[in-house]
């Protein structure tokens, strides 16, 4: 495949999809009492849950999505691609250290949850600064604004998750909302960043 070629695929768009369709499919097949209300995609792929590895999978290709993606679009504006950078790398690293188990009466390694927990803060708040940023470079005034509204959500939704007991239903609507936005950013950064 030439090099052209391969750069007029997203590769973001159809994990993209996979990830919506197995946030909502997977509880259906993980531990009994999971609810896609309550619990975090995370507590899907926490350790010594049935079928955790397929969430896992999911954030590992999310990340090696967006760090080839940016590093394909991106060109020179390298604050956001190292942002990104940091992003991708930090779902892949979510994917290899995992959540502490769904019952928590059971023995588990605390440190890869300390590590789980740590590098999921680093999606988080490299994904924030990224959006923010992303503003910055963004040649229509709508777009710019777009951006914002999406670092504004993010910030939003992290504080519902961590708030109320609906951590399920905010950190889905966050990952929708925040993973469409950066397919549409980077199909605009193909176009616009092509220098």
């Amino acid at each position: 495949m030439s090099k052209s070629g391969f750069r007029k695929r997203h590769l973001l768009l159809p994990v993209y999809i996979i990830m919506v369709l197995v946030i909502f499919i997977l509880p259906f097949f993980s531990i009994e009492g999971y609810s896609i209300i309550y619990h975090t995609t995370s507590q899907l792929g926490a350790q010594m849950t049935p079928n955790a590895w397929i969430m896992n999978i999911v954030f590992l290709f999310l990340g090696i999505a967006c760090i080839i993606e940016s590093w394909l679009y991106l060109k020179k504006y390298w604050f956001q691609k190292i942002l990104l950078t940091i992003f991708g790398l930090s779902l892949i690293f979510t994917a290899i250290f995992k959540h502490a188990p769904f019952h928590m009466d059971l023995l588990y390694n605390l440190r890869e949850d300390q590590l789980h927990s740590f590098f999921a803060s680093m999606v988080g708040f490299s994904f924030t600064i990224f959006a923010f940023s992303a503003a910055f470079i963004e040649l229509k005034p709508a777009r710019r604004l777009l951006a914002v509204l999406v670092a504004v959500i993010a910030v939003f939704f992290s504080i519902l998750i961590f708030n109320t007991p609906y951590a399920g239903i905010w950190q889905r609507l966050m990952f929708i909302i925040s993973f469409g936005w950066l397919i549409i950013f980077l199909k605009g950064a193909a176009v616009n960043f092509k220098k």
